[in-house]
C-alpha cells in the first residue's frame, strides 16, 4: 500500500557518487528526486532470450584457453596452414562452450525466479509503505508505526544473518501515535538526514527532524528490505533507501574467491604446456625450413608450388602454425570442464554422507562451494572457536558470586536477599525480547545470546520473572508482585566496550546503574573502596577454571543533577552524524566509572559429543588445531584438557608474560630506528626463548592475546613459539583478532589452513582461511552463510578431513597425472612423426579419432576413476595417512614432469616400434602392409589400448562403473572404427570417410595384433617394474596398511593392539 504524497519544495542535488548524507523528505517525491536517488528496480537475471548467447559467449571468451582454441580455429580456415579439417577443433569446444552455457543458464534462471514480487518496483525514497503480518521487507524502512502496542513489531532477519530468532524493532513514540490513520500519515512531512548508502547490516545512524524538533535514529528502528515481518498485524514504513542502495543489495558484491594450490599449479603447468608446444612448433618449422633447402627443392620441377610459399623461410613459417594446429591437444581444453566435472562429484558425495547428518536437527552436511574439495586432503592448520563449536552452546546457570560469597544452584534460596537488588534486576533488564506462549501457559524468552537467556531463565527460576518491556518501562514479578521500573538508558555491548549497562529507575525513585561484562574490564572501572571485595571475586572467578563462562557485575547511584547533564550530552551525541559512535562510547565510558562490584556469574556449557575423539584423531594426523576464544584462560585451558588438547605432561608457555617483558624495548626500537642496540637486544631476547621453548619440549602454549600481540615486531615471536608446540590456546581475543591470527600463519607458514565456528563472529575468521566451515548451532546461521562448508557437529570435522579431503585430493592428483599423461602420448606422435615425413605438418592418425580421442575414448574411464576410486577404506583407523596430503607429494611440479616424461617416452614406443615393425612386414598373403592408413590404425588402436590399461592399474578401487567405462570405451573404439571404415558410411559421405575397410584389411592380420601386442607390453611393462621394485623397498604408509589388512582381521588387529604390538604405531614410527 502507497500512501498519497504531496509535492513541496526542490533543492539542488549531487550527483549519486558525491552522497555524503542522505536528505529524505516524507511523502515529496519532487524534492527526493532531485538526488537522483535509485529507485526500487533490481535486476537480478544476467541475461534475456536475445542478449544471452552473446554476453555468454563473451565472458567465456575471456578465458585463455577457450580464446586459444577459437584462434585455432581460425588458423583452421586457412588452407595454407592447416592440415586438419575445421571440425577437430570445433567439437571439442563447442562441447565446452554448450556444457559451460547450460551452467550459466541453469543459475540465472535460479536467480530470475528467486527475485522479489514486482509490485514493489514503483516504490521510490520517501515513499510511506504499508507492511502485512509475513510479508518481506522491500527497501529500507524507517518504521513509523505498527499494530503492536508503543510502535513495537517483530522481523525474522534469516535472509540477512540466517537468525530464525525473530528481533524486535520500535518506533519512536512521536511517530507511533500516527497509528494507521492514512489522513495523518499523508500529512507527515518529517525529514531524515541519515548515513549515505552502504553495508553495514547492524549499523544506522540518523536524524529524524519534525516539528522543530530533532530524534536520534539508530538501526532498532529500521526494518532493512529481504527481512520479514512476523507476528505483527501490519506496519507503516518510510523508505530510505531503495533497489541497489539498500543494506543488502550493498553486501551482494563479489565474494572473495578461494583457489586452491592444484588451481594455481595448474595455471602454472598449462602455461609451460603452451610454452612447450611453442618449442616444438618452432623446432619443426626450423626442420621444415632446412629440409626445403636440402631436399625439398628437388620436388619442385614436378610439384609447382604457388608463388608464394617457394620461399623456404615461409614454408618454415607457415609449418610453424600448422604444427601449432596439430599438437593444440596437449594443451588441455577439456581439463578444467572435467575438473570441475570431479568437484561437483565430490560435493555431492558430502551432502549424501549419511554419517555427517544430525538427525535430532535434520541437519545434513553440505558442500557450499564446489572448488575447495581436494584442499580439504591438505590442511596443516586448524582454527576453532570454542563457544558452539566444541562446545554444545545450551547455557545453563551453574553457580555464581555474590557479595563475596559463592552460591551454587542448590542454595539458590541464599540467592533471593542479594539477587534482589542486584543481580535479578540487571538480568531482567537486558533482556532483549520475551514472548508469552499463552496457550500452553508459559513464557519464552528469546535472547540475544544464550548466555543471556539462561541468566534471565535463571532469575526466573529464582522468583524474579521478567513479564514486559515498553519503551519506557520493564515490569517484572518479583516473589509473585509485579514491580515496574522505568529504563532511562541501554548502553549497548560491542566488541570494544566488552560491557553493556542498563539506566533505570526504581520504584523508590532511586536511579541506578547496572553494568555486566568481562571481568578484566569492568574491574577497572570499579570505585578503589572496591579493592578487597574485587581481590575476594578474583579467587572466585577460578569458576573458569571449570570450565564455565564468567560474567563480573556491578552496579552505581547515579545523582539526579549528573545524570540530567549527561542525559543532555547524550541526546546531543545520539543525534550527531559525524562520530556519533566515538562521542556515544565516550559518554557510556565517563558515567561508568567509580562502579561497585556485585559479584560474578558462572554459565555451564557442555562439550559436544565425540569432540576429544575428533581432536585426537586430527592430532595423530598432524594436524595442528588452536583455539581461538574470547572466554577467560581458566576457562580456555579446562576446556583444552577436557577435549583432549591438553595433558599433564606437557610444558606451559603463556605468552603474555613474553610481551609485557620486551613490549617496552620493541616500541622504543620502533620510534628510535637510530637505537641499533635494541634492535640486537630483540634478536637475542627471541633467540634465547626459541632455544628455551626447546630445551623445556614444550609442547603446549597459551596466547593471551593484547591489542599489539599482532603487531609487526611481535608476530614473528608469536608463530616461532606457537609452531614449536602441538597444541595453541589463544584466549580473549576479539573476531579481528581471530583473523589476524589466521592470516598470521597464512603469511608465515605458507600452509593451507581450516577455520571453524559457529556465530558472527567467526564470520571475519572464516572467510580469512583458506578453507571456512560453519556449524549451525545456538548462534544464527552466520557462519554457516559465510563458510564453505558446513554441518551440525563438530565430531563430522575428521570425516570431512580424514575420509572426503583425502579421497578427493588422491583422485584429483591421479586425475591430473593420467590426463596430461595421456595427452602427452597422444599428441606427441605427430612430434616424432614430423622428423619421418619431410616436417610437412601430416598427421599420424585420422581427422576422427584426433576429435574424438579425448571426448569418447578416453573421457569416462579417467571421470570414474577421479570420481569413484578410494585409496585406503581405513582412513579414520589410520590417521597419518593424511600426511602426504599436507606434503604436497601426490601433484607437484616433479610429479608433473615425471607423468609427462612418462607419456613422452610412450608417444616415442607407439611411434617407433610400429614404424620398425611395418618397414619389413608383410601380410599373410605376402604383400606389404606399407600404407600409411594401417600404419595410423595400428598406433591409434596401440595408443587406446596403452592408456586403458594404464589406468586399470592406477585404479586402486574396482568398481561397477570403473569396469563398464573402461571397456565400454574399448568397445565403443572399435566400433566407431569399423564403422567409419565401413562401405555404409562411404556411401553415405564420401568425402569425409574416403578410406574404405582400413580397419577390417588391417586388424584382420595377426602381424598387426602382435605389433600391438608387443607395443602394449613395452609401454606398460616398465612403469608396473618401477611400481614393484619401489612398493617393495620403498613402500609408503598406504602399501603398509594395505598390507596389514590382508594378513589381519579386524579382530586380530585388536588382539595384536591388546598385546601392544599396534600396527598403527609402527606405521606411525
Amino acid at each position: 500500500m502507497l500512501v498519497p504524497w504531496r509535492g513541496g519544495w526542490n533543492p539542488c542535488s549531487k550527483s549519486p557518487g558525491q552522497e555524503e548524507e542522505r536528505h529524505v523528505r516524507a511523502n515529496d517525491r519532487d524534492y527526493n528526486e532531485r538526488f537522483s536517488y535509485a529507485d526500487n528496480r533490481i535486476k537480478t537475471a544476467k541475461y534475456n532470450v536475445f542478449t544471452f548467447l552473446p554476453i555468454n559467449l563473451f565472458e567465456q571468451f575471456q578465458r585463455f584457453a577457450n580464446a586459444y582454441f577459437l584462434v585455432l580455429l581460425i588458423l583452421q580456415l586457412i588452407p595454407e596452414i592447416s592440415s586438419l579439417s575445421w571440425f577437430t577443433t570445433i567439437v571439442p569446444l563447442v562441447l565446452v562452450l554448450a556444457i559451460t552455457a547450460v551452467k550459466d543458464a541453469t543459475d540465472d534462471y535460479v536467480r530470475i525466479y528467486s527475485s522479489p514480487n514486482e509490485k514493489w518496483m514503483n516504490v521510490r525514497v520517501g515513499d510511506i509503505i504499508k507492511l502485512e503480518n509475513n510479508q518481506f521487507v522491500a527497501a529500507d524502512l524507517l518504521l513509523l508505526s505498527s499494530s503492536e502496542p508503543y510502535g513495537l513489531c517483530y522481523i525474522e532477519t534469516a535472509e540477512l544473518d540466517g537468525e530464525t530468532n525473530l528481533k524486535v524493532r520500535q518506533a519512536l513514540t512521536v511517530t507511533s501515535d500516527l497509528g494507521d490513520d492514512v489522513s495523518k500519515l499523508a500529512d507527515f512531512n518529517g525529514e531524515v538526514i541519515c548515513e549515505p548508502p552502504n553495508n553495514k547490516l547492524d549499523k544506522f545512524t540518523g536524524t529524524l527532524y519534525w516539528k522543530d524538533n530533532k530524534y536520534p535514529l539508530d538501526n532498532e528502528k529500521m526494518l532493512l528490505r529481504g527481512c520479514v515481518l512476523r507476528n505483527t498485524e501490519w506496519c507503516f514504513g518510510l523508505v530510505i533507501f531503495a533497489g541497489l542502495q539498500t543494506k543488502l543489495m550493498q553486501n551482494c558484491g563479489r565474494t572473495k574467491f578461494k583457489r586452491t594450490s592444484i588451481d594455481k599449479l595448474m595455471n602454472t603447468l598449462v602455461l609451460w604446456i603452451f610454452g612447450f608446444l611453442i618449442c616444438m612448433g618452432i623446432i619443426l618449422a626450423i626442420g621444415n625450413t632446412i629440409w626445403e633447402q636440402k631436399v625439398g627443392s628437388n620436388f619442385w620441377e614436378y610439384l609447382q608450388w604457388k608463388e608464394l610459399t617457394i620461399n623456404a623461410v615461409f614454408s618454415g613459417f607457415l609449418t610453424f602454425w600448422s604444427y601449432v594446429i596439430i599438437l593444440n591437444t596437449v594443451v588441455p581444453i577439456s581439463l578444467y570442464v572435467s575438473v570441475e566435472v570431479l568437484r561437483l562429484g565430490h560435493s555431492y558425495f558430502i551432502n549424501w554422507d549419511r554419517r555427517m547428518y544430525y538427525s535430532r536437527k535434520d541437519t545434513p552436511a553440505e558442500a557450499r562451494t564446489t572448488t575447495l574439495n581436494e584442499e580439504l586432503g591438505q590442511v596443516e592448520f586448524i582454527f576453532s572457536d570454542k563457544t558452539g563449536t566444541l562446545t554444545q552452546n545450551i547455557m545453563v546457570f551453574n553457580k555464581c558470586s555474590i557479595n563475596g560469597k559463592t552460591y551454587g544452584m542448590l542454595e539458590h534460596f541464599l540467592l533471593y536477599v542479594h539477587t534482589y537488588r542486584h543481580v535479578g534486576i540487571f538480568i531482567d533488564g537486558y533482556a532483549f525480547v520475551c514472548l508469552e506462549e499463552r496457550n500452553e501457559g508459559e513464557l519464552v524468552y528469546q535472547a540475544p545470546s544464550p548466555d543471556e537467556g539462561a541468566l534471565v531463565t535463571a532469575a526466573r527460576n529464582f522468583g524474579f520473572v521478567f513479564r514486559s518491556r515498553t519503551p519506557e518501562t520493564i515490569t517484572l514479578y518479583e516473589m509473585g508482585h509485579a514491580v515496574t521500573y522505568q529504563l532511562l538508558a541501554i548502553l549497548d555491548f560491542n566488541n570494544v566496550r566488552k560491557r553493556m549497562s542498563v539506566i533505570v529507575r526504581n520504584p523508590k525513585g532511586q536511579l541506578k546503574l547496572y553494568s555486566k561484562g568481562a571481568d578484566t574490564i569492568l574491574f577497572d572501572r570499579l570505585d578503589p573502596s572496591n579493592e578487597e571485595f574485587m581481590f575476594t571475586t578474583s579467587e572466585h572467578l577460578n569458576f573458569a577454571g571449570e570450565g564455565l563462562r564468567t560474567l563480573a557485575l556491578a552496579y552505581k547511584d547515579l545523582d539526579e543533577d549528573v545524570f540530567d547533564e549527561w542525559m543532555k550530552k547524550l541526546l546531543f551525541a545520539s543525534t550527531a552524524l559525524e562520530n556519533r559512535e566515538e562521542k556515544l562510547g565516550a559518554l557510556y565510558e565517563e558515567i561508568e566509572q567509580g562502579m561497585m562490584l556485585l559479584g560474578a556469574t558462572a554459565i555451564e556449557d557442555k562439550l559436544q559429543e565425540g569432540v576429544p575423539e575428533t581432536i585426537a584423531c586430527l592430532t595423530l594426523a598432524n594436524i595442528k588445531i588452536w583455539v581461538l576464544t574470547g572466554d577467560k584462560l581458566e576457562t580456555a585451558m579446562n576446556i583444552g584438557y577436557s577435549c583432549n588438547m591438553l595433558r599433564d605432561d606437557m610444558n606451559e608457555v603463556t605468552f603474555h608474560c613474553l610481551i609485557s617483558r620486551i613490549n617496552p624495548d620493541i616500541f622504543v626500537f620502533r620510534d628510535s630506528p637510530k637505537n641499533g642496540n635494541l634492535a640486537v637486544l630483540y634478536f637475542k631476547i627471541k633467540c634465547l626463548f626459541l632455544l628455551l621453548c626447546m630445551a623445556l619440549n614444550v609442547r603446549f602454549v597459551c596466547c593471551y592475546l593484547k591489542a599489539n600481540a599482532l603487531e609487526a615486531d611481535l608476530e614473528q615471536i608469536l608463530v616461532d613459539v606457537a609452531c614449536l608446540c602441538k597444541t595453541v590456546i589463544c584466549c580473549r581475543v576479539t573476531p579481528l583478532q581471530k583473523a589476524l591470527v589466521v592470516e598470521l600463519i597464512k603469511r608465515h607458514k605458507r600452509a593451507v589452513t581450516l577455520a571453524i565456528g559457529d556465530g558472527a563472529n567467526d564470520v571475519s575468521m572464516i572467510n580469512t582461511a583458506h578453507i571456512g566451515v560453519g556449524i549451525s548451532g545456538q548462534e544464527g546461521m552466520q557462519a554457516v552463510l559465510a563458510s564453505d562448508y558446513s554441518f551440525a557437529q563438530f565430531r563430522y570435522l575428521q570425516r570431512l578431513l580424514l575420509v572426503h579431503g583425502r579421497w578427493s585430493y588422491h583422485r584429483m592428483c591421479n586425475f591430473l597425472c593420467y590426463f596430461f599423461y595421456k595427452n602427452f602420448a597422444f599428441t606427441l606422435v605427430h612430434f616424432w612423426y614430423g622428423f619421418l615425413c619431410g616436417f610437412s605438418a601430416q598427421t599420424v592418425y585420422d581427422q576422427w579419432f584426433i576429435t574424438l580421442f579425448n571426448i569418447v575414448y578416453t573421457s569416462l574411464p579417467v571421470l570414474a576413476m577421479g570420481l569413484f576410486d578410494q585409496v585406503s577404506l581405513y582412513s579414520l583407523r589410520y590417521p597419518n595417512l593424511y600426511r602426504p596430503g599436507q606434503l604436497n607429494q601426490l601433484f607437484n611440479k616433479r610429479k608433473f614432469f615425471t607423468c609427462t616424461l612418462q607419456g613422452v617416452c610412450t608417444s616415442f614406443i607407439l611411434f617407433f616400434i610400429p614404424y620398425g615393425a611395418f618397414m619389413t612386414a608383410v601380410r599373410d598373403d605376402g604383400t606389404h602392409i606399407s600404407d600409411q592408413q594401417a600404419f595410423a590404425v595400428t598406433i591409434a588402436t596401440s595408443l587406446v589400448i596403452v592408456v586403458s590399461v594404464q589406468i586399470g592399474l592406477d585404479t586402486n578401487y574396482w568398481t561397477a562403473v570403473n569396469h563398464f567405462f573402461i571397456w565400454g570405451s574399448l568397445a565403443v573404439y572399435f566400433a566407431i572404427l569399423f564403422a567409419m571404415h565401413s562401405d555404409g558410411i562411404f556411401t553415405i559421405f564420401p568425402n569425409q570417410f574416403p578410406f574404405i575397410g582400413t580397419a577390417r584389411n588391417s586388424l584382420n592380420q595377426k602381424i598387426v595384433w602382435l605389433v600391438i601386442l608387443l607395443t602394449t607390453v613395452v609401454c606398460i611393462m616398465p612403469m608396473v617394474a618401477v611400481r614393484f621394485i619401489k612398493a617393495d623397498l620403498y613402500p609408503t604408509n598406504v602399501c603398509v596398511h594395505a598390507s596389514y589388512s590382508k594378513c589381519f582381521t579386524r579382530s586380530s588387529l585388536q588382539i595384536l593392539e591388546m598385546t601392544g604390538f599396534s600396527p598403527r604405531k609402527f606405521t606411525e614410527q
